[in-house]
């Protein structure tokens, strides 16, 4: 026996309104928000780092072995790890 247009229209609208709320669950699984506290706790003492090495490069770094050594790669691993920082801070929301 055929279905009435009102069955069917009721029928049409409640196979709606659940994918409607299945995509709604969806959604907001994909958005739950990540926990980035970690983040300053890591991009100061890696800025501060980056800070410190210049400063005793510049200060003593002839008189430390492992510093005379690198020479003006000092200056790189400064400025790398003070990047580092700034790029670690991006991720702060």
């Amino acid at each position: 026996m055929p279905e009435s247009k009102v069955r069917a229209s009721a029928r049409k609208k409640a196979q709606v309104k659940h994918q409607h709320e299945i995509d709604t669950e969806r959604a907001r699984k994909a958005a739950k928000a990540v926990d980035r506290s970690w983040v300053p706790w890591v991009f100061v003492p890696v800025g501060v780092l980056g800070v410190l090495w210049l400063v005793v490069y510049y200060i003593a770094g002839y008189q430390i072995p492992g510093m005379s050594a690198l020479g003006d790669w000092n200056i790189l691993i400064g400025m790398g790890l003070m990047a580092a920082a700034f790029i670690i801070a991006t991720m702060w929301k």
